[in-house]
């Protein structure tokens, strides 16, 4: 060995021979030569090498003994003649994956179809009446009583029961119920003729159940603000009691009830709009962009003696009014400040270029456009503007919201409206903005109601709230189909009166289960993603975050790209491909992380693709190369695999579909195992079942090893032994009671990881399958919960069983144990312990920190056994904690191969926000002066806030919303890098020294056999700490706004494809009904509240 020497040395075979007896030196050498020669006859390569063999041998005798996994091996060779091996045909399975989810979307649509059909004709037979009385289930009065015991006013008794269709919500499934926000008043005529029209619906909701009970909710969101709900259901107020839920808010609503939009939003920021002016305007751009979704594009505009965008980055362009946009731009308008004078036809003109310039270079929506102008009037000569850019056709439409109780330039801002196809209204207060906003939603509806076409629309993903608390993040993933109801009514045609939305739920988990993961394999899946590229469904989707003890939603977990899910396609050929709708396939070599990030697995993907019909989906379905193209098939008896059904230790996977259980009622209730057992036995002609597990079930009856072992010995060895197979089908058997039982979580639906689910195999069946059948996979398993110690104390071994049938390979099952720590721990010392007895000799070194240090790690660097886990050797993670400090000697060595570094990308992750800091720079002020600025400020931020409490924020609460938003503290989604480690596994034996300052440290590793542990040994003389540490966790990823990088990546207009249809203009449209001034919707006391709030003003100063 040379001196010095820094590069790893792979051992030639035949090996050399290397002494094993103590070190004398002979003659006087160099020290650093002395010192090599010394520090590498301490590690013995021989002896090295025997206790791996012997630890791996011991090893590998007891876990085939406890996992039956040779037994099972031979088992599916006894019945090799009765199987057969197909290759997978992607195409095919994606195809009739997509064939049966247009199918079950269809049932939805005609569904909402019905219920628009009613409505109209509910309509067309309802004369209004202004003096109308009619008693309704109010969603929120329902089984209420006063003090007196009785039911009050809209409160009627309402029977509900839980029911497991609705996510055991206590429910009515019999009538709907009518939901108001709280600015809504439930005795309005508006309101009572509609939810009176509207009882009609009750009828179609429960035929619709009734014809297709896969449905769920179903509704009718009114143009007037009720929500009509079925099945119906009690609305709990939030802790402040107040309703926030708005149906003309939802994205369903919006989208349904007009066509895509380019909208730039011009807002005025002169001097006039101090105060709470400025505090409306805000709060009206921010409701404006809460109006728009994933097909719109927006811009915004402040104005003054010159025009500036709010974001520099989009100066002179569109960008598509994503979530993250939308949240971009209510942060930047919380720090508009008014200054100057206000020049509104310079922002005119440059909101009718942009519109103009994208409109000709066929960029944005390509439908509807609109400028949105929100001033305290308008006092310049603004007509030639018009024009010049918009006369006479009027492409674009003018919107102005006069923002005070001023009413001088009302009859300006109104004739710029009148005359531009828009709708002009004041608003005066803060609680006057929803109901204004909303106005000119219904304007750009009229082309589309005059003219009566029902487009049918489909949201991206989100989430129901009512969900959250209860269900797992899959669960609560949803998308509407939505269509509009109009007025038929003659006399109103011109008008094109909105009646409202209809629309129904559809759960996604529902829809993924139509393309199970049997016909996928190991790591195959199937995902959703929309028009715009957005993922609808996809194993990698998290859309929650963990905040303290809570699980919140992230804010962009609807508007994640598929290209941030696949991120290997760099060229996005996959995501290009699916929008345009096309059918095909395409290879991809991916790295896939597992463990919570923790390892990676490399793998060749297939994907196929094709498009859902009628929709704006296209499915993808992913099978990974070698095994994944391969799918076992058996030929068994029903009698044979019944009779393994019926063992106690059996369990199917719960989320997969072997039997259609949720079209009869009298099946929703059964699992889907007994769903199968009733199949077999032919208790149930009805059921539809296919039983592809039935050779799983006689080939792996239960634990083949069982019978022979006893517990008292296994109990020092073993807690359990468990196999899974490819059809889903899980068993366990346990050698120790239950109560003794290390990891209870472990094979329960708690520890999602380690079963079946909707969206992946176990991580111990993928783990197998990635190495060579008969080779165990160990894993360290952490407890969690208050009472865990933070040390990993429980291992998983798993193997994976394969079987060959005409030369083609495929993964039949997975076998593996649990076992305690401790008990790999033993294994392994006594192992050392006697290869030493077997070298007799005196100074024979061994595993103890004063001869060398020993340490059993995985192949991703975790240690398993180590008399030093305290100390971190050589950059190997402790443990697998992900927050470790280690050595970096072995990982930063560049010229070492023996575990190399693989960057991973999380486009999903929540990161703290950066501290952002304002000039620090202030004039020097008396501490009088300062005292007084302050009170000052903090008087109008009292006032405001009063003002605001009076008249807004008791019914909705985006003002607490926002001020938790500004939390420095709060997450907020972000990229990140994160390091994964790899031991290369054609290096099964190696030896190297490394620098580590003023000495040199030497180690020696062996690859112990069957597994896919390494035996590192290491010198224990030399200290390496000079070496940084290596971190095991994400960091954030930086873009710098001012470079190319960050603007232009805020600039990038990803492809997306456009809805379809588009109502931008209708030649019978009354233009002249365009708005008038805007009566207040708050009530007396509140709006004099701000005056006694001003009263009290000597007092608070005292």
């Amino acid at each position: 060995m040379v001196c010095g020497c820094s590069a790893l040395l792979p051992l030639p075979n035949p090996r050399p021979t290397i002494s094993t007896s103590c070190w004398i030196p002979r003659q006087p050498m160099p020290v650093a030569w002395a010192f090599v020669q010394k520090t590498s006859a301490k590690i013995p390569l021989e002896t090295v090498k025997l206790w791996a063999d012997t630890f791996g041998g011991d090893l590998y005798n007891t876990l085939t003994k406890y996992s039956g996994s040779l037994l099972l091996q031979k088992k599916y060779k006894d019945v090799e003649s009765s199987l057969k091996i197909e290759e997978v045909d992607g195409l095919e399975l994606v195809r009739k994956f997509s064939e049966d989810m247009e199918n079950m979307l269809r049932r939805k649509v005609e569904a909402v179809q019905n219920l628009v059909e009613a409505a109209e004709e509910a309509d067309l037979n309802h004369e209004f009446n202004e003096s109308l009385v009619f008693d309704y289930y109010n969603s929120v009065l329902i089984n209420e009583r006063d003090e007196k015991g009785n039911f009050v006013e809209l409160g009627a008794e309402f029977l509900l029961e839980s029911n497991a269709h609705f996510s055991n919500l206590p429910v009515n499934t019999s009538i709907s119920s009518v939901q108001l926000p709280t600015n809504v008043y439930n005795k309005d005529p508006d309101i009572l003729n509609g939810v009176y029209m509207s009882e009609a619906l009750n009828a179609v909701f429960v035929e619709n159940f009734q014809r297709d009970p896969t449905l769920t909710w179903q509704y009718f969101g009114s143009a007037t603000g009720f929500f009509r709900i079925y099945p119906g259901i009690k609305w709990t107020p939030d802790e402040n009691g107040v309703i926030t839920f708005d149906c003309r808010n939802r994205g369903w609503y919006i989208q349904a009830a007009t066509s895509p939009k380019d909208i730039v939003i011009l807002v005025d920021v002169s001097g006039s709009m101090k105060g709470l002016r400025m505090t409306i305007a805000k709060h009206t751009i921010t409701t404006i962009l809460d109006t728009l979704g994933e097909n719109d594009f927006v811009n915004i505009i402040a104005y003054n003696d010159y025009v500036h965008y709010i974001e520099p980055c989009f100066k002179g362009i569109l960008v598509q009014a994503d979530r993250d946009n939308r949240e971009h731009f209510k942060l930047l308008v919380e720090e508009l400040m008014v200054k100057g004078v206000g020049v509104v036809d310079q922002a005119l003109r440059e909101a009718f270029q942009i519109l103009k310039q994208f409109q000709e270079a066929k960029q944005g929506s390509l439908c509807n456009q609109a400028v949105m102008l929100i001033s305290d009037g308008a006092v310049e000569d603004y007509e030639p503007v018009f024009e010049k850019y918009n006369w006479p056709d009027c492409k674009v439409r003018v919107f102005t919201y006069l923002i005070g109780r001023e009413v001088s330039f009302a009859d300006r801002m109104k004739w710029i409206a009148c005359n531009n196809k828009g709708y002009y209204t004041q608003i005066s207060t803060l609680a006057d903005t929803q109901e204004n906003v909303m106005e000119y939603l219904h304007v750009l509806s009229r082309p589309m109601v005059i003219n009566h076409d029902h487009d049918i629309i489909w949201t991206e993903a989100y989430m129901d709230s009512k969900l959250l608390s209860s269900q797992a993040q899959s669960l609560m993933l949803l998308t509407t189909v939505a269509m509009p109801v109009f007025s038929k009514k003659n006399e109103t045609r011109s008008h094109g009166i909105l009646l409202g939305v209809v629309g129904s739920d559809v759960a996604l988990r529902e829809l993924m289960k139509l393309a199970p993961r049997y016909k996928l394999g190991v790591h195959g899946y199937a995902f959703l993603n929309t028009n715009n590229g957005y993922i609808l469904s996809h194993p990698d989707l998290r859309p929650l975050y963990r905040e303290g003890k809570k699980l919140k939603p992230k804010p962009n977990y609807n508007s994640v790209d598929l290209s941030e899910v696949e991120w290997e396609d760099q060229a996005e050929s996959l995501r290009t491909a699916m929008i345009n709708r096309e059918t095909g396939t395409l290879s991809m070599d991916v790295k896939v992380p597992m463990d919570k990030g923790k390892r990676v697995l490399f793998l060749t993907n297939d994907y196929f693709f094709t498009d859902i019909s009628d929709t704006p989906f296209s499915l993808g379905v992913v099978l990974s190369r070698g095994h994944g193209e391969y799918i076992l098939l058996g030929n068994t008896s029903v009698e044979e695999g019944l009779h393994d059904l019926l063992h106690p230790d059996l369990a199917l996977a719960s989320d997969w579909i072997y039997c259609i259980t949720d079209i009869d009622p009298d099946h929703r209730k059964l699992s889907q195992l007994e769903a199968v057992i009733r199949f077999l036995t032919r208790e149930d002609a009805d059921l539809e079942c296919e039983c592809c597990h039935l050779c799983d079930c006689f080939v792996t009856p239960p634990h083949q090893g069982e019978e022979d072992l006893l517990w008292g010995e296994a109990e020092q060895v073993v807690d359990m032994a468990f196999l899974g197979t490819r059809a889903g089908l899980l068993r366990s058997s346990l050698f120790v009671g239950s109560e003794k039982v290390s990891d209870r979580k472990f094979l329960t639906p708690e520890d999602e990881a380690s079963v079946f689910t909707l969206d992946s195999f176990p991580l111990w069946y993928r783990q197998a399958s990635e190495h060579p059948a008969g080779s165990f996979v160990f894993n360290l398993r952490w407890a969690e919960g208050p009472e865990s110690t933070g040390e990993p104390t429980v291992v998983t071994a798993s193997t994976a069983v394969a079987v060959t049938v005409d030369k083609k390979t495929a993964i039949a099952a997975a076998v593996g144990v649990q076992m305690k720590l401790e008990f790999l721990q033993r294994k392994f010392w006594a192992a050392t312990r006697q290869v030493g007895q077997v070298g007799n000799s005196p100074c024979f070194p061994g595993c103890r920190p004063s001869d060398l240090d020993c340490f059993v790690i995985d192949n991703n660097g975790f240690i398993l056994i180590s008399k030093r886990s305290h100390e971190v050797p050589l950059g190997i993670v402790v443990n697998g904690r992900s927050a470790s400090k280690v050595w970096g000697s072995l990982r930063t060595h560049h010229s070492l191969r023996l575990i190399f570094r693989v960057t991973m990308y999380d486009y999903q992750a929540m990161c703290k926000p950066s501290s952002h800091h304002h000039s620090a720079a202030q004039p020097l002020v008396s501490p009088i002066s300062a005292f007084l600025t302050a009170t000052r400020w903090l008087l109008q931020e009292l006032v405001l806030f009063l003002l605001e409490w009076s008249v807004w924020g008791s019914w909705y609460d985006r003002g607490a919303e926002a001020h938790k938003q500004k939390k420095q503290d709060q997450l907020q989604p972000c990229d990140t890098e994160y390091p994964v480690f790899v031991y290369q596994p054609a290096i099964r034996e190696a030896n190297g020294i490394i620098e580590c300052g003023p000495c040199q440290k030497v180690f020696v590793v062996q690859q112990i056999p069957n597994s896919n542990l390494l035996l590192l040994v290491t010198d224990p003389t030399c200290d390496c700490s000079i070496f940084p540490p290596v971190l095991q966790e994400a960091t954030e990823v930086k873009y710098i706004l001012q470079s190319s990088g960050m603007c232009a990546r805020m600039r990038s207009q990803k492809l997306r494809r456009r809805p379809d249809s588009c109502h931008a203009f209708h030649p019978e449209e009354n233009a002249q009904d365009c708005g008038g001034a805007s009566d207040t919707s708050a009530s007396l006391p509140l709006l004099l509240l701000p005056l006694c709030v001003w009263g009290l003003l000597p007092h608070l100063l005292r």
